[in-house]
């Protein structure tokens, strides 16, 4: 799903990474909301089919409620923060591969410029 680079890391060893890996991150985020989603109407159905008075049945549904919607801002947050801390490591390993490739064509340059001067320089 995500789309393939490869570059040469310092070793210039042939290195594969996934620009948009964010096929897990989306996976997760739906594999929890349908827990929650699934527990919502669960706790519901239990809660109507239990054998007690409506006020309670009520108030039981809002603790659920609050319950859940905790439990969802938490997970949620924890996406988040795996997201961003993806992001965080795959921006650090672009910036140094960007560092390796300018140094690389400063070398090669300097070597360009000293074999020019040497050419242009009388023996």
């Amino acid at each position: 799903m995500g789309n393939k680079n490869k570059t040469m890391d310092r070793n210039n060893e042939e290195v594969e990474y996934d620009v948009y890996d964010f096929s897990g991150f989306l996976a997760g985020l739906i594999f929890v909301a349908g827990l929650l989603l699934g527990g919502l109407i669960g706790a519901g159905v239990t809660l109507l089919l239990a054998p007690q008075s409506g006020k309670k049945t009520r108030r039981q549904i809002r603790r659920k409620g609050r319950d859940l919607r905790e439990q969802a801002t938490d997970a949620v947050e924890d996406k988040v923060a795996q997201a961003r801390t993806s992001i965080h490591e795959q921006t650090e390993m672009l910036q140094q591969r960007g560092q390796d490739a300018l140094d690389g064509g400063k070398e090669r340059f300097a070597t360009v410029v000293e074999a020019g001067k040497a050419a242009v320089t009388p023996a």
